[in-house]
C-alpha cells in the first residue's frame, strides 16, 4: 500500500523543501541592517496621507466582475469545446445556460457604466 503512495510522498516532501529552504536560508544568511527608512511605513514610496478604511469606488468591484465574467468564459469555453461531440445536446444546453448567466452579469456591469473609462 506504501509503494502507491510514496512517489506522492517524495513529490510533497521535495515541494516542501523547495519551499522552505530559500527561506530559511535567507534568514539565517541574509544581511540584517535595519535602519530608520527600511523600518517606516510607506506606500508607493511616500507616507500615506488618508486613512485605509475609507470605501472603494464601486467601479474597482465592477473591473473585477467584469474580469470573473471573461476568466471564467474563457476557462469553460476550451473544454467544452473540444468535448462537445462526447457531451451532446446536454452539454450544448448546459454551456449556452452558463453564457446566459454571464451575458446578464455583462449587461449589468454595460448599465452600471464599468465599459466607460475616464
Amino acid at each position: 500500500m506504501l509503494e502507491n503512495y510514496l512517489p506522492i510522498l517524495i513529490f510533497l516532501g521535495l515541494g516542501i523543501v523547495f519551499a522552505v529552504a530559500p527561506m530559511a536560508l535567507g534568514a539565517i544568511f541574509g544581511a540584517h541592517k535595519p535602519d530608520q527608512a527600511k523600518n517606516s511605513p510607506y506606500e508607493c514610496g511616500f507616507e500615506a496621507f488618508e486613512d485605509a478604511r475609507i470605501p472603494f469606488d464601486v467601479r474597482y468591484y465592477l473591473v473585477a466582475i467584469l474580469f470573473i465574467i471573461f476568466d471564467l468564459e474563457t476557462a469553460f469555453l476550451f473544454p467544452w469545446g473540444v468535448a462537445l461531440r462526447k457531451i451532446g445536446w446536454f452539454g450544448f444546453i448546459a454551456m449556452m445556460i452558463f453564457l446566459g448567466v454571464l451575458v446578464v452579469g455583462f449587461i449589468y456591469e454595460w448599465k452600471r457604466g464599468a465599459l466607460e473609462w475616464e
